[in-house]
């Protein structure tokens, strides 16, 4: 019986710059540490990449200025509102910027307690005490803050994100409010700034009359005087990269999953799995943030990381079925029942299992693994995923 069931290993790799042959990096430098440490390839691996290596070699990039053309370009003339955008220096700052520029008056609605991804304003207790309705109260900066305090400190970062999104520039208002409708009160012009419940906040406002409506990701959809985009999310998805300059989610990635499955296949003769993964879907207990700020954990995978997993509960089997058997006899019982059942799990055998995309599990265990600082393993080489407890 092997030994070790599930493994990942971040993979250090060279530093990638813009326009570098990525493809080959990876495979050569992958390739290369698994044949050095003796790791043998088996069918069922997986091989993940980080999408900000997979971007960078593009040079997928966009300036401030390239979001200000687009925006004026969307938006024309007079004010315009900014609906429910994250809380995050790195994630939004820039595009802020960006926008700002584009515009002649902006107002950004912030919803509350926190934002999307949890990033908090204030606590539920404070809004509790208070007696604060967040389904119908709407508030201006002052009065949210002479409820509040006069300081809205992020728990984690200690920045008052309301005050620095204000100071991006004079013309600039800040309100607060969870009915998208509200800004329409200011501005029929809006830019939903949300991030996985823009599709409703889209429909919501222009069932409201608005105007014109349009959400981040409408936003260089295509090349402005020479910049990066992408077709799909536009500037969802997207990072601050340098002063004045944003790294955009990766496009057109397909061709380099299925190509570096094809030449593993080639080499070894197993047919891995490949994936572009981004942030990973989970929840932070403390902080209660919600990490996943890109529109999707993984934007490309092949084909055999379709679906969910359909797995037997071995703690359910352990305690029900052979609670009476201990040692070997459990091991070789347990190994039975998941080989007769292993084409098809019924839902109670399956009873507590995580109903999840496959491509959103193992992107949030490539995502823990690599990290988001310093380590310098932005491809990660998993190995077992796809096994049982029955497999040698």
């Amino acid at each position: 019986m092997r030994h070790f069931g599930v493994t990942a290993r971040g993979v250090r790799m060279p530093v990638i710059k813009a326009f570098d042959p990525l493809e080959d990096i990876i495979f050569e430098t992958l390739t290369k540490s698994l044949d050095e440490d003796n790791i043998a390839v088996r069918d069922g691996d997986v091989i993940g990449i980080t999408e900000s290596i997979v971007a960078r070699a593009q040079n997928n990039y966009a300036s401030l200025q390239n979001i200000a053309t687009a925006v004026r370009q969307k938006m024309g003339h007079g004010p315009v509102g900014l609906l429910f955008p994250i809380l995050s220096r790195n994630r939004f700052l820039a595009l802020l910027q960006g926008i700002a520029q584009g515009v002649d008056e902006l107002i950004i609605q912030l919803s509350y307690p926190s934002d999307e991804v949890g990033n908090a304003l204030i606590s539920l207790d404070q809004m509790d005490e208070k007696g604060v309705n967040p389904h119908t109260d709407a508030f201006d900066d002052a009065t949210f803050r002479s409820l509040f305090g006069p300081s809205l400190l992020h728990p984690f970062t200690n920045c008052d994100y309301p005050k620095m999104y204000q100071e991006v520039g004079k013309h600039i208002k800040i309100i607060y409010a969870n009915q998208a409708k509200e800004i329409l009160k200011y501005t029929k012009k809006v830019i939903a700034g949300d991030i996985h419940t823009r599709h409703r906040t889209k429909r919501i406002l222009r069932e409201a009359g608005a105007e014109m409506v349009i959400g981040l990701d409408d936003i260089l959809t295509h090349s402005v005087d020479g910049s990066g985009y992408n077709p799909n999310y536009g500037l969802l998805g997207s990072n601050f990269a340098s002063d004045g300059r944003i790294k955009l989610f990766p496009r057109d990635s397909q061709t380099l999953v299925d190509q570096l499955q094809a030449r593993f296949y080639e080499k070894y003769h197993k047919q891995v799995e490949v994936l572009v993964y981004g942030d990973g879907a989970f929840k932070d207990p403390y902080g209660k943030i919600w990490e996943l700020a890109d529109p999707v954990v993984s934007p490309f995978f092949t084909k055999g990381l379709i679906g969910t997993p359909h797995e037997l509960k071995f703690k359910l089997l352990a305690d029900t079925k052979f609670a009476s058997i201990k040692g070997e006899e459990a091991k070789q019982k347990m190994s039975e029942e998941i080989l007769a059942n292993k084409k098809k799990v019924t839902k109670e055998q399956s009873l507590g299992t995580t109903p999840r995309h496959l491509t959103d599990l193992i992107g949030s265990l490539c995502d823990l693994t690599s990290g988001s600082g310093d380590k310098g393993t932005p491809v990660i080489y998993i190995q077992g995923y796809f096994d049982t407890y029955a497999d040698e």
